[in-house]
């Protein structure tokens, strides 16, 4: 029985025993826990390549919406792209050119002309870029009572035949074929040339290129330089087809955006536009080729001659003008009196109030400066 005793003594000591480690252990990992400088029990050693000052990966978060994000911008483009396709189907038809219009071989390019009157001295309208024979449909009238007058379209606008180059050379060569076909530039024949805006260096490169068939010149509303003006190289790499295409096509529609360029390049003293008046100036861009030839010429910019070759204008001996209209916006108020000096003209006209297109806003006060050129002789 002794025995017996002894053993559950023992037995009870060694459950105390127990008891007490375990109270210990307990009371480590409280203390651990509590403490913010202890380490703990069973602590992992770093893994290998982790270095300190390191900093964390980015947060998965930001992964996520970068993902989001570029899904969302590829689904947008193809929807975009894919309805650009389908609208550039729908309105593929082309326009076709307005019956009763006269053509001419000129320079071998198929040329829309159209003249008005049967007696006088010749002139020779010639239009800025994006513009046509009827722009000058206020002016040629006026002009007509004194003049014979003629208008071509030069290649790649109006309803001329598309055909490149579209420079200022191969503008000018188209003229000089106008002037044969036209049977003009001879004795007792040779004409007085008007050029608008852009179509002033195309007179000013055909007069230095066959001085001895042209009688007079006139800078219209232009300077005949090469500025650089248009679009930004970069233009032809980032608006691209079939982007372009739709865009354009949408802006055509638009009667208010048409209006909206015609006013502000017009001005308040012009005819407001109706049906007729937006044809005219939208139909030349729906006929076929006139998209490709409008990428083509924004590419190249608004045609122009470099300063020293329009100053050699200056020792052509024949009568030259300068007009611009007082609030053309379109270049610098020094510009009018820097043309006229630099092609060797009297001081420029200034017409009150007009803007840029002022064969248009004020086509008296141009005919009455086209006569006092006339009416000088070389």
């Amino acid at each position: 029985m002794a025995g017996c005793g002894d053993v559950a003594s023992n037995a009870t000591t060694t459950r105390d025993r127990v008891a007490v480690v375990m109270t210990g252990q307990n009371r480590q990992e409280t203390d651990v826990r509590t403490d913010p400088q202890a380490e703990p029990l069973d602590s992992a050693p770093p893994e290998s390549g982790a270095a300190e000052g390191v900093p964390s990966p980015r947060r998965p978060w930001i992964r996520r919406w970068l993902r989001r994000l570029a899904l969302g911008g590829a689904v947008l483009l193809v929807v975009v792209t894919s309805a650009s396709f389908i609208y550039n189907a729908v309105t593929a038809r082309r326009a076709s050119p307005p019956g009763g219009l006269r053509y001419v071989q000129a320079a071998g390019i198929r040329t829309r002309y159209q003249t008005w009157g049967e007696a006088g001295s010749p002139v020779v309208l010639i239009h800025g870029a994006f513009e046509s024979v009827d722009t000058w449909s206020r002016l040629a009238p006026l002009l007509a009572r004194d003049h014979r007058v003629f208008a071509l379209d030069l290649t790649g606008n109006g309803y001329s035949e598309r055909r490149g180059p579209y420079t200022v050379g191969h503008f000018a060569q188209q003229v000089l074929g106008f002037l044969d076909a036209m049977h003009l530039g001879g004795p007792g024949e040779r004409p007085l040339l008007v050029g608008h805006s852009s179509g002033a260096a195309v007179a000013a490169e055909a007069a230095l290129r066959a001085p001895e068939r042209i009688g007079h010149v006139m800078l219209l509303d232009g300077d005949a330089l090469d500025t650089g003006a248009g679009p930004p190289p970069a233009f032809k790499y980032v608006l691209i087809d079939p982007y372009r295409t739709s865009l354009l096509r949408l802006g055509l529609s638009s009667d208010r955006l048409i209006r909206s360029l015609y006013n502000a390049q017009c001005g308040p003293g012009c005819p407001p536009l109706n049906a007729s008046g937006l044809n005219q100036w939208r139909r030349p861009l729906q006929v076929p080729g006139a998209e490709a030839a409008l990428w083509s010429m924004l590419a190249q910019g608004v045609p122009g001659l470099p300063a020293d070759q329009v100053a050699r204008l200056a020792a052509v001996p024949i009568p030259k003008a300068v007009v611009f209209g007082a609030r053309d916006d379109v270049f610098s108020a020094q510009t009018p009196q820097e043309t006229a000096r630099r092609i060797g003209a009297p001081p420029p006209t200034l017409i009150p109030g007009a803007r840029h297109l002022t064969m248009i806003s004020n086509p008296r006060d141009v005919a009455a400066a086209v006569e006092t050129l006339a009416a000088h002789s070389t």
